[in-house]
């Protein structure tokens, strides 16, 4: 079993421990505009007040440019609650975002076909 402080409660056998929602106090909507796409960068400042450990989390892995999808998938949490937790951090100024710098049309068949033949090497 993971402790406490040395990543996301997580036990081997039983998953998650804490409820997601949990982590954003059962926030559900962030306060600043995310998508997926959306790009996120540590800004240097020292967020105020008290972050859970999902804050620092996310935080780290804002070091260099990162997609709100990417940071989801690191801390294995779910979109929803990523998106509140990095709103958070959007808002005492220790990330800045932006929309990607470039959007694609989702039912492009070369980028459909791309992302197909991705999923297909993990297997």
């Amino acid at each position: 079993m993971t402790a406490a402080g040395d990543g996301p409660w997580l036990d081997d056998a039983a998953g998650r421990l804490v409820r997601p929602f949990t982590v954003s106090n059962g926030r559900t909507r962030p306060t600043v505009a995310l998508d997926l796409m959306s790009q996120l960068m540590a800004t240097g400042a020292t967020p105020l007040g008290y972050l859970g450990l999902e804050h620092t989390q996310a935080l780290d892995l804002c070091r260099a440019p990162v997609a709100v999808a990417e940071v989801a998938a690191h801390l294995k949490l779910p979109v929803a609650v990523t998106k509140v937790l990095l709103a958070d951090l959007v808002d005492c100024g220790a990330l800045t975002t932006k929309p990607p710098a470039f959007y694609h049309n989702p039912t492009d068949r070369a980028l459909l076909e791309a992302v197909l033949d991705g999923l297909r090497r993990q297997l």
